[in-house]
């Protein structure tokens, strides 16, 4: 429940190569489970971008690959096996670069949960993260807002003290 599915049938040339070697549908086409893969992230400078996440959140590089002489796909995540990962996007234009630390218009925009929340906490304050208030308990566990390196706000999530 809460997972969109969908069904994709083979068309055109690829249906016609599936029928001819006695393929009723590829089996991997049928029922694919959907989730958010990447979350693009502007950024004035893929160096500076990827030296904050790695050194800074402590984050994975998961690709980092030229795509021409002036972009890359640089891809990063809390961890190698999250579902969920950051394209860091370097800016182009006076739009994009006018958006960067400011994707959300102000509001927390990304959220970034832990099962240890006062030894992550403690351990991004000792890397040099700027938090911008100190922890605090909500309904749903404890939370602690910081900024990145341009300014985009983030909630650091996690369980609740035991009572």
């Amino acid at each position: 429940m809460g997972i969109f599915r969908l069904r994709a049938e083979p068309c055109g040339k690829l249906a016609q190569i599936c029928r001819a070697l006695g393929h009723l549908c590829q089996p991997q086409l049928r029922n694919l489970a959907v989730h958010l893969s990447l979350i693009a992230l502007l950024v004035r400078d893929y160096d500076e971008a990827l030296a904050y996440f790695v050194d800074r959140l402590g984050f994975a590089l998961i690709e980092d690959r030229p795509l021409s002489s002036a972009k890359r796909w640089v891809v990063v995540a809390p961890d190698r096996d999250a579902q969920t990962r950051i394209l860091l996007a370097k800016a182009v234009g006076p739009v994009q670069e006018a958006a960067i630390g400011d994707q959300s218009g102000g509001r927390v925009f990304l959220f970034l949960t832990t099962e240890d929340f006062p030894k992550r906490h403690a351990e991004l304050v000792s890397r040099g993260v700027t938090f911008l208030e100190t922890p605090r308990t909500e309904p749903y566990g404890m939370v602690a807002v910081f900024a990145d390196l341009y300014g985009n706000r983030w909630d650091l999530i996690g369980p609740s003290p035991p009572a």
